[in-house]
């Protein structure tokens, strides 16, 4: 009898993996048939109006429209969207607390803050990059140039006599500009602005020649002339501006701007990733929803939570390899 304790408890203990298996699995199709049963709230992790937030209320209304259930849009801004990227890496992964990520938050904050309080792969799940806006390499007019080797040409001409502007030390556009000179060699000063309306300020003035920003800023100043666009910074002509040609195409395969992509928490539950993922893609096929986005200057996106993680890693390895190459301090 005494033989036999050892195969009962076995029996007994695969019985309870069993059924504890059979459990994890009824519990997921459960959530996954009550999910969402209140609203979902996505943080914005900058200020509020901005291209990111129309961005989420753009998506989400159609997405409240097709599940029924509503949305919340929670602005948490400050530290180059750390404060509210954090708060959601400490978030039940329940599927109710997103983030708006973006190029800053799952991108270059990780090479450019020492003491950033998440990890932007290990600390989320990614679940769909919503859109993108490249960056465009702007000139004031006054600079006399009509393409980029002959900015180039004008830039080793006068070494360090020109000037660059940012939104700030560190910011994605700052980055994008040091890739540029990390690949070109140029010897051109940087000046950081606090935030974007100052560096549009300063370019129009004339007190920084050269700078890089995204479509929805930049446009209306291309087309009245008061910027001239040399190039846009990613892998093809965007649609949106197509006769402005790529920094590739002239010679220099730089590529930086920012996404709008949509994360939770690590450790949400499949059902939900693949549920929110659906919902996202199917808001990105109406038409409506698409000239929206292209009425703000971003390109909708889509696809899978693994294209999307892709992007990530790729964003976090280029910042961190540009800043140690290029010996960046940000102290």
């Amino acid at each position: 009898m005494s033989a036999n304790l050892p195969l009962a408890r076995t029996r007994r203990m695969l019985l309870a993996a069993g059924l504890g298996v059979s459990a994890a699995l009824v519990s997921s199709q459960v959530l996954a048939q009550q999910y969402p049963d209140r609203p979902i709230r996505i943080v914005n992790t900058f200020p509020a109006g901005g291209s990111g937030d129309q961005v989420i209320r753009t998506v989400f209304s159609r997405i409240a429209q097709n599940i029924g259930q509503n949305y919340i849009v929670d602005t948490r801004a400050g530290a180059s969207g750390a404060i509210g990227t954090t708060h959601v890496a400490r978030s039940a992964p329940d599927g109710y607390t997103l983030v708006l990520g973006t190029a800053s938050t799952f991108g270059t904050n990780s090479a450019t803050q020492k003491n950033l309080a998440y990890d932007p792969i290990a600390d989320f799940t990614p679940v769909i990059n919503i859109a993108s806006t490249p960056y465009f390499l702007l000139v004031h007019p006054s600079v006399p140039v009509k393409d980029f080797p002959e900015f180039l040409a004008h830039v080793n001409a006068n070494r360090g006599k020109l000037n660059f502007g940012s939104f700030g030390l560190g910011s994605s556009n700052h980055l994008a500009y040091e890739l540029l000179k990390d690949a070109t060699r140029m010897d051109i000063v940087h000046v950081p602005y606090k935030g974007g309306a100052p560096l549009i300020a300063a370019l129009l003035a004339g007190e920084v020649q050269t700078s890089m920003d995204v479509y929805a800023t930049a446009n209306a100043h291309i087309r009245s002339g008061r910027f001239r666009a040399l190039g846009v910074a990613d892998t093809k002509r965007s649609p949106l501006i197509p006769d402005v040609p790529t920094l590739a195409e002239q010679g220099h395969p730089v590529v930086g701007g920012t996404f709008f992509a949509l994360l939770g928490p690590a450790k949400m539950p499949k059902s939900i990733v693949d549920f929110l993922n659906r919902e996202v893609n199917k808001a990105l096929s109406d038409q409506e929803v698409l000239d929206r986005l292209k009425a703000l200057g971003v390109v909708p996106m889509g696809g899978t939570p693994d294209v999307l993680a892709g992007i990530v890693s790729e964003e976090v390895a280029k910042w961190a390899k540009l800043v140690k190459s290029a010996g960046l301090k940000f102290d």
